[in-house]
């Protein structure tokens, strides 16, 4: 028996911490004084502080960017990297999202799988080495972030001031090893105002690294004009509600959600929104950015048309996703997300969208360009994680690239994605409504956690 199997012991206080966790609505909002993304995320990361504060831990908090509870001793410092933010709940869930609810095998919440439920299994996975007073050859560290799904500068801020682990892994991906992650490109595109004669107001999206479940048009139209879009959308894909308006149309697209490293798993409504109104209206009354966007991007999801579509043997295709839409009397804007391959240079990518928008009188803007991680098979740390996987799993973890951006980039190559989900794990609505963990998968889990933790103390 594996020394992972310690933590299946803590089982009912790991659920229990985890339900008080997820009554935190830990999403980013306006920052205030000592809190960068806002009160609930500080919240959460006080929260989780707390526990490991009760546990006996020493613990710190880095201005509400970040903290971590710390184990052991020695110059070296190991670390487990989970965060305790959240995407916002959004619409449609069958139960609470901030309580955690149990059906059967699956407990239901938002942040049960990304990431609160992997945060409180690293902290509890840290008290059983705690509790088994395992000798330490290092300091091992669970660091907890509170900006990670915003793609914010937490990790940097902490960093700033706290020791660089010699080995890291985040538990907010899937097995087997993550030791490749695309590039990670985020910008936005702006025209100078709302030049559209037809469309009042267009909202979609909640993050720029989600597809977006639905979108929201106000049209205006003649008597004819409506009438040709309700015919149009009834043969276009898609699904589509009309409602009448004193000028026109509310229109309501409903789509599906996913992550945007996976936007072939969503349908955008968005994009679809903006093909069915190019049926009938025109270029110059869409306006320009409208127009742009079906021109250029569609419902492509790798930037074919705007001839960005690259792909290597280590990583796969890159992916484009458009997750934000806000065109109102004030203007008109859209947030992209776009995840490039490893050998790609996110440079040039951003260079050929400038130069394709600038050619219509578009504006691009960089939020940021996460370079791509990529750490060699043969490393050390691979191997040990290979065999705390075996011991628990009976087989060695297959080595794999993502389009997700983990907090693995942030650790100078010392760092990969581990868990905390099996390939064969149907999808647990990650960034979608109903989020769930199945909690016998996730206590297996737990224990491939704490067989990586042990031997990064003590090896």
């Amino acid at each position: 028996m594996s020394f992972g199997s310690k933590i299946l012991d803590y089982r009912e206080d790991i659920l229990k911490d985890l339900a008080e966790l997820i009554t935190i609505p830990s999403v980013r909002s306006e920052a205030e004084e000592g809190m960068p993304f806002g009160k609930e995320p500080a919240k959460a990361l006080n929260r989780i502080l707390d526990m490991a504060d009760h546990m006996g831990f020493v613990t710190k908090n880095i201005g509400n960017y970040a903290g971590h509870a710390e184990y052991g001793e020695g110059d070296e410092v190991a670390a487990v990297v989970a965060h305790v933010d959240i995407v916002p709940a959004g619409e449609g869930w069958d139960t609470d999202p901030f309580t955690l609810t149990r059906k059967g095998n699956l407990y239901f919440g938002r942040g049960a799988a990304d990431d609160k439920g992997a945060a409180i299994v690293a902290l509890y996975c840290l008290k059983v080495l705690k509790d088994e007073a395992i000798k330490p050859k290092r300091r091992l560290r669970v660091i907890f972030g509170a900006g990670e799904e915003t793609g914010s500068n937490d990790l940097e801020m902490y960093l700033k001031s706290e020791q660089m682990p010699v080995m890291a892994f985040t538990p907010d991906s899937e097995y087997g090893i993550c030791n490749r992650e695309k590039g990670l490109l985020r910008l936005n595109v702006l025209a100078k105002g709302n030049d559209s004669s037809v469309i009042r107001k267009f909202i979609s999206g909640t993050v720029v690294n989600a597809v977006p479940s639905k979108a929201t048009a106000f049209i205006k139209c003649n008597e004819a004009a409506c009438a040709a879009l309700e015919s149009a959308a009834k043969t276009a894909e898609g699904n589509f509600n009309f409602i009448k308006t004193d000028d026109g149309f509310e229109v309501t697209s409903i789509g599906k959600a996913s992550h945007a490293m996976q936007p072939q798993e969503g349908f955008n409504a968005a994009t679809y929104l903006m093909k069915l109104l190019g049926k009938v209206f025109s270029a110059n009354e869409l306006g320009t950015l409208v127009s742009f966007i079906n021109n250029s991007i569609g419902t492509e999801l790798h930037g074919e048309s705007l001839g960005v579509n690259t792909s290597d043997e280590e990583s796969g295709p890159l992916t484009l996703n458009l997750g934000l839409v806000r065109i109102d009397s004030d203007g008109a804007s859209i947030g992209v997300d776009i995840r490039y391959p490893v050998t790609a240079n996110g440079e040039k990518i951003l260079s050929a969208i400038t130069k394709a928008t600038a050619a219509v009188g578009l504006e691009t803007s960089l939020n940021s360009d996460v370079k791509p991680l990529f750490l060699p098979e043969s490393s050390p740390f691979i191997s040990l994680l290979q065999g705390a996987y075996a011991a628990v799993i009976g087989e060695s973890a297959s080595i794999y690239a993502t389009g997700g951006g983990t907090y693995a980039r942030a650790f100078d190559g010392h760092a990969v994605a581990f868990g905390p989900f099996f390939p064969d794990e149907p999808d647990r609505r990650l960034h979608n409504t109903n989020e769930s963990i199945d909690i016998d998968r996730f206590m297996l889990h737990a224990q491939v956690c704490l067989e990586a933790m042990y031997r990064m103390l003590s090896e």
